[in-house]
C-alpha cells in the first residue's frame, strides 16, 4: 500500500481510538494486515531487487499527500484534542513499518532485521513480479481503502 492509504487508515483509526496505547498496536497491525492485499508499489526493481532509483519523488508526493488529507481531516473534522492527537498517532503508526524498512534497506541497521523480514513476508508477491507494477489494477485495493478510510472518519 501506498503511505497515503496507511495514514488514512491509521487517521480514520486514531479518530475513533481514544486510548493511544491501544491506538499505536492497532495502527501498526492494520498496515501488516493492508500489505497483503494485492497492491502497486512505486520502488522500482532491478534483478528482482527493490531500488530508490528515481523513486524520492514519489514517497514526497505520496507524503504530502497524506499530510495535505490529515490537514484537512483536522481542519474540518471538528474534533477535540484528544482526537486530533490519536489521528496524528494512528496515522505515523500505521506507516511505520515502511518507515522502518526504509531505514534497514538505506542504513541496514542490524536490529531492524526481524521488521524487514516480517514485512517481506507479508506481501504475498515477490519483488518484480507483476502484482506489485505501478497500475491501476493493482491500485484498486489502495483506492478501496483509502475511500473507506475517508468514508469513516467522515461519518463515524
Amino acid at each position: 500500500m501506498i503511505l497515503t492509504t496507511h495514514a488514512l487508515v491509521g487517521a480514520a483509526l486514531g479518530k475513533n481510538i481514544r486510548n493511544p496505547w491501544i491506538l499505536i498496536p492497532v495502527s501498526i497491525i492494520i498496515h501488516f494486515i493492508l500489505d497483503t492485499f494485492r497492491h502497486g508499489e512505486y520502488i522500482e526493481t532491478q534483478d528482482k531487487k527493490m531500488t530508490f532509483a528515481n523513486t524520492w519523488w514519489k514517497v514526497g508526493l505520496d507524503i504530502s499527500s497524506a499530510i495535505i488529507f490529515l490537514s484537512l481531516f483536522i481542519s474540518f473534522g471538528k474534533l477535540d484534542a484528544v482526537q486530533i492527537r490519536n489521528v496524528l498517532i494512528g496515522s505515523f503508526f500505521s506507516a511505520f513499518p515502511d518507515l522502518l524498512t526504509v531505514i534497514f534497506w538505506k542504513f541496514k541497521f542490524k536490529l531492524l532485521v526481524p521488521v524487514y523480514h516480517l514485512h517481506s513476508r507479508i506481501h504475498k508477491y515477490a519483488p518484480g513480479a507483476g502484482e506489485r507494477e505501478w497500475n491501476l489494477r493493482n491500485a484498486w485495493n489502495d483506492i478501496f481503502f483509502s475511500l473507506a478510510a475517508i468514508v469513516i472518519f467522515i461519518f463515524f
